[in-house]
């Protein structure tokens, strides 16, 4: 039992405390800790505090720290220790207040019996007692007086003052694992059993419960509602109000004079969580205009602010080969051993072997690139030539070997990949871009697609190819410009210059883009290779890089003239070898092997091929046949090693050419119609005419009947598929057809010779011609027809119905000369094989 307020004071004397209501140091709360904790759960652990006669409940509120307890996310009164753990935290001294002591000071005739703490709910109850002259709303308005005057507030509130209130119904005193809320579910239960509960009215409800704080609304069952007990919910301002009105009304009899029916209806409260099930998820999905932009913000900047700097380290680290394990100087220290040991049986590559004659040759040009990379000049580097000239070495083995960063784009196996998906892979490869979410780019155009079917608006989500492609190349720019200025240091003599200014001023120090096979089949989509030239002239332009393309296709200037419309592209064009150095590549090629081989037991001598084989006296009239180009001259040299004559091994190599445009120019073209843009007949034509002579006039064959119909794209479509080359006289007119390769020549001839197949494919060019001339007869004898259904036929139609007449007659002489050409041609194919 606690003690009562005159006995407290009276020790306080004793102990010299004092104890006034704003200055003295109040009691404390309990003397008996076990009796504090056997009150946790009510009396005799019932839920409820007994009353007798000229007894009553207060209850009081910020007696305890609610809002600590509310952080911790624990009841604290339900753990036994929890009572003992706080008597030190809440004593009178700390607190400035105890229910007890401020009840006696409120009303000296009450005598408080019991104090039962709440401290999951920061109050207390307060059991009293009075005498028959005083009631219970006497003691209350007694208290709230106090109260109000005193203005008590503990340490933990201060800007919260106690409050108390008479407890009308009948209180549960639990010590569950449930925290307070501001929402209070009040259940109408009937008095009885048997009795029938009445559902009070959102006035009647305001009425009880507005005196223990503001209500933010009051909600009802709907009339149809099946769910028993009836219920309402009451949503207070704040969780101390929700406090005071459940701990005051809980248990309360509503009369039959205050609307609670004939046998009244009791009202019983408890908490009530406004946890809104997935509200988050709702809005979310409710909102799709406000929420899609901004995760596609977010993802956005996630990607520049994470992934960009990572993609732009693997980019440098792709240039400057920092995570090439070949460049790493312990593992060229282990090669240089490991070459010098077996020294002996090592051999020259082939694909070596034999360059020194042509670098000999192409000194100028490789003089001439050296010269241009250590120029300022904004404009772009092309190095022209046909396919097998020896491009790709002479720039990157013999002008850049010294070069230390240079990056080599390949734009075959971009042009070539199938799919937004594989052309982003495929142009991160080149340029080490990673990493890459090709995947992506589907699955977030769909999801685009979708919420703009929803919400009518694009949300960002996907990205074009041209959009990935951009970020890919901004990317490498960022990498270029990193590695053009690392070798930039604080003592040098131009220290003081901007950046910008420091990279126009030393050439040298730019790392070099090679972009190869520039312009590989532009006739499918010419509009990557746009993107790539918009790319390097913003690399040159802002002295960030030189770039260097390599090409086939003669007619590069009217693409990279869009990216560079004012500047003058400096140009090398290499051609197929002279027959000197031709004969002199295929001589070094064949001793290569000689010289890297062992040394006789015997000590004799070693023996070159070219000292002691009499059959190379043929190269001079091999190399006529086969030409000068690297790749054909290599092959050559290969056949010889193995054992051949020069002269068979130059007829193997045109039967095989030979055979390869059979296959790819004049057969299965009805097969492969999709691709090719040209007929049987025309590649045919175009073989005959070039196997007469190595040269024909381009617009010379394009008067031919078989090339009257789109001559010119098909001459472009051939170019593009290497039969022929095409060279452009002045004002860059084309000029001259050639054949593709100097074998082709040859090849051409071989053909030709073939009575058999010449004689098949000239009767399909008569067939076709005779199909043209027929046409032409047709429509004329329509047009004849015509006029002669005239009724009077005026002189000035004589001219027409004469030219028509002759054309009539040409034509029909044209037809004549094919059928008697067609005769001998089907004679030849009838009697040989």
């Amino acid at each position: 039992m606690f003690l009562s307020p005159r006995a407290w004071h009276q020790s306080a004397r004793h102990r010299g405390v004092l104890h006034s209501t704003r200055t003295r140091i109040p009691p404390p709360l309990l003397t008996n800790p076990h009796r504090h904790v056997s009150l946790q759960a009510g009396e005799n652990k019932t839920g409820h505090i007994q009353t007798g006669p000229n007894e009553g409940i207060l209850f009081i509120d910020n007696v305890f720290p609610l809002r600590l307890q509310k952080l911790l996310g624990i009841p604290l009164d339900a753990s036994d220790k929890a009572p003992g753990l706080f008597q030190n935290f809440i004593t009178s001294t700390v607190a400035g207040a105890d229910p007890a002591h401020v009840l006696s000071s409120a009303a000296k005739p009450i005598k408080a019996l019991e104090v039962i703490p709440r401290l999951k709910e920061g109050g207390a109850f307060v059991k009293f007692s009075h005498d028959a002259t005083t009631s219970t709303s006497e003691v209350e308005t007694a208290l709230k007086e106090y109260l109000r005057d005193k203005n008590i507030r503990p340490w933990w509130s201060p800007f919260r003052r106690m409050r108390a209130n008479l407890v009308r119904g009948r209180p549960w005193v639990e010590d569950m694992f449930q925290l307070p809320t501001s929402r209070v579910k009040v259940q109408f239960i009937p008095s009885e059993p048997g009795a029938e509960a009445v559902e009070l009215s959102q006035e009647q409800l305001f009425a009880f419960f507005r005196p223990y704080g503001k209500l933010g609304d009051i909600g009802t069952q709907p009339p149809d509602s099946k769910v028993l007990p009836k219920f309402a919910y009451l949503d207070f301002a704040s969780i101390p109000k929700a406090v005071m009105a459940k701990n005051c009304m809980h248990g309360y009899l509503v009369s039959e004079a205050e609307g609670g029916g004939v046998k009244g209806t009791v009202l019983r409260l408890g908490y009530e969580r406004k946890v809104k099930a997935h509200w988050i998820r709702d809005w979310i999905f409710g909102h799709p205009r406000i929420v899609i932009p901004i995760v596609a913000a977010i993802i956005a900047g996630i990607t520049v602010a994470v992934f960009d700097p990572i993609r732009t380290f693997f980019v440098k680290a792709h240039i400057t080969r920092s995570l090439h394990i070949e460049d790493n100087r312990f593992y060229k220290l282990i090669k240089g051993y490991a070459t010098d040991f077996i020294g002996t049986f090592r051999r020259r590559q082939d694909d070596d072997a034999g360059m020194e004659a042509v670098w000999d040759d192409r000194k100028g040009n490789i003089e001439q690139l050296q010269t241009w990379l250590m120029e300022t000049a904004d404009t772009f580097i092309i190095v022209q030539g046909p396919r097998g000239s020896g491009k790709k070495e002479l720039v990157l083995d013999q002008a850049l070997k010294d070069k230390k960063y240079k990056l080599v784009v390949d734009c075959k196996p971009i042009q070539e990949a199938r799919g937004d998906s594989a052309t982003i892979n495929a142009a991160a490869a080149e340029v080490g871009y990673r990493p890459v979410f090709s995947f992506m780019n589907s699955l977030n155009g769909m999801i685009d697609m979708a919420a703009q079917g929803a919400t009518g608006v694009k949300t960002g989500f996907s990205e074009t190819l041209d959009s990935q492609l951009a970020k890919i190349w901004n990317n490498t720019t960022t990498a270029l410009r990193s590695i053009a200025l690392d070798s930039r240091h604080k003592d040098d003599k131009d220290a003081q210059l901007a950046d910008d200014e420091w990279l126009e001023a030393h050439p040298e120090r730019r790392p070099v883009v090679i972009i190869d096979n520039y312009l590989h089949k532009s006739h499918i989509d010419n509009s990557l290779y746009d993107k790539i030239a918009d790319w390097a002239a913003r690399l040159t332009t802002a002295n960030i890089a030189h770039v260097i393309f390599l090409t086939n296709d003669v007619s590069f200037t009217k693409s990279l003239s869009k990216a560079l419309p004012d500047r003058v592209f400096r140009q090398i064009s290499l051609s197929d070898c002279s027959p000197e150095v031709a004969k002199k590549f295929v001589i070094t090629h064949l001793d290569a092997d000689v010289e890297d081989d062992p040394p006789h037991k015997d000590g004799s001598p070693k023996k070159l091929p070219s000292q002691h084989r009499a059959d190379l006296n043929e190269l001079d009239t091999c190399i006529d046949l086969l030409g000068g180009r690297l790749t054909d001259l290599e092959f050559l040299a290969r056949r010889i090693k193995t054992g051949e004559t020069p002269t068979k091994a130059v007829h193997e190599i045109i039967d095989q050419s030979a055979s390869e445009i059979l296959k790819m120019y004049i057969f299965n073209s009805d097969d492969d119609s999709t691709t090719r843009r040209w007929t049987s007949e025309q590649a045919w034509l175009l073989i005959k005419s070039l196997a007469d002579t190595s040269t024909l006039r381009y617009n010379e064959l394009l008067l031919s009947d078989t090339y009257k119909t789109a001559g010119e794209s098909v001459l472009r479509a051939l170019e593009q598929a290497e039969l022929i080359s095409i060279a452009h006289g002045p004002n860059g007119r084309p000029a001259t057809i050639k054949p593709g390769k100097p074998v082709y020549h040859s090849a051409f001839k071989r053909l030709v010779h073939d009575r058999v197949l010449a004689s098949r494919l000239d009767l399909a060019i008569l067939t076709d011609l005779v199909k043209i001339e027929t046409a032409t007869i047709e429509k004329v004898e329509s047009e004849l027809l015509l006029l002669s259904q005239l009724n009077a036929q005026p002189r000035t139609l004589t001219p027409r119905i004469q030219y028509l007449l002759a054309k009539l007659a040409a034509s029909q002489e044209k037809v004549e000369r094919y059928e008697g050409e067609s005769k001998a041609l089907k004679k030849v194919l009838g009697e040989e094989y």
